[in-house]
């Protein structure tokens, strides 16, 4: 086959995600090549064995896939790709550590169209709770969310110490302000939904972190988007399918959304940017931005 369209995995892991060569190859590349236990100071010397490879034709069907589990390195390693081009060998890069980055600009977006939906009020200037934030996902959601102007409180059930660990990361790397919360008791869930506008679940598959008490007294909760689709529900009462279900029993009558509603906007935002890369003339390089803002024309936003 004359110039195959090539994507390269990069992933920091034992083991790249099947769940991403699959993607890959719903994308129409020809060929998936991964590469394990990629150390950040070799990204530039696979990037350049990557490119010099091919001629002219060739550079244009080849990409790179950014894989793993870390967030923060993810995005590293998407930097240290780029500065590895040199003109006019240059290939597309996407960053997609676990799916983190779609499914956080999918849960962002339907949350701004929800929240849109509901009051038609913006998420700028909403106060935003992300239970599990310390996570790959959490994280990347409360960078997201800080983007668009929201008051983000990252919430960990290990106490305000590990959230503001992330929190204060994040201040430093991308200069956005978020601030840790104590996740750690019931009583401590239900004080941080007193005053939430928008609730995100990124906790453990199979955990139910805001029951039906604490909803019943979320005063000002007008959306709640919950990325569990293993029972029991992440927030109780979202269901995996909902995609905009009235919570009866909160005060604001809030709309809850569900993983798989999440998990189809993040399967689009996935296989739309992978063909952009597959059909872009001009090198490009995706992360949370770029798919934050893929997310939000699906969602039309």
């Amino acid at each position: 086959m004359s110039d195959p369209y090539l994507l390269h995995i990069f992933s920091e892991t034992k083991n790249v995600s099947p769940f991403d060569i699959n993607m890959a190859y719903e994308a129409n590349y020809d060929a998936v090549i991964p590469y394990c236990n990629v150390a950040l100071d070799e990204v530039h010397g696979l990037t350049q064995d990557t490119i010099f490879s091919r001629r002219p034709e060739g550079v244009k069907r080849t990409a790179i896939f950014i894989g793993g589990r870390d967030f923060h390195l993810a995005v590293d390693m998407l930097n240290a790709a780029k500065d590895a081009m040199v003109r006019p060998f240059e290939v597309s890069v996407l960053a997609d550590p676990s799916g983190a980055i779609t499914t956080a600009a999918a849960m962002v977006a339907v949350a701004e169209a929800r929240l849109k939906e509901h009051s038609d009020s913006p998420l700028r200037g909403s106060k935003v709770a992300i239970f599990g934030g310390t996570g790959p996902v959490g994280t990347c959601v409360g960078l997201l969310a800080a983007t668009a102007g929201a008051e983000v409180s990252v919430v960990s059930h290990q106490g305000v110490g590990a959230a503001q660990l992330v929190s204060d990361q994040c201040r430093k790397k991308y200069g956005l302000q978020m601030k840790g919360a104590d996740g750690s008791s019931p009583e401590a869930i239900g004080k941080i939904l007193e005053d939430s506008v928008v609730i995100f679940n990124t906790a453990k598959a199979g955990v139910q972190v805001v029951d039906e008490a604490h909803l019943k007294h979320a005063a000002k909760l007008k959306v709640a988007v919950d990325a569990n689709a293993v029972p029991p529900s992440g927030i109780a009462c979202v269901d995996a399918q909902d995609k905009s279900k009235v919570l009866a029993m909160t005060p604001r009558g809030a709309l809850g959304v569900g993983a798989l509603a999440v998990g189809d906007i993040k399967y689009r935002v996935h296989t739309g940017l992978l063909e952009k890369m597959y059909q872009s003339e001009k090198p490009v390089y995706l992360a949370y931005e770029e798919s934050f803002a893929y997310a939000r024309t699906l969602v039309g936003f």
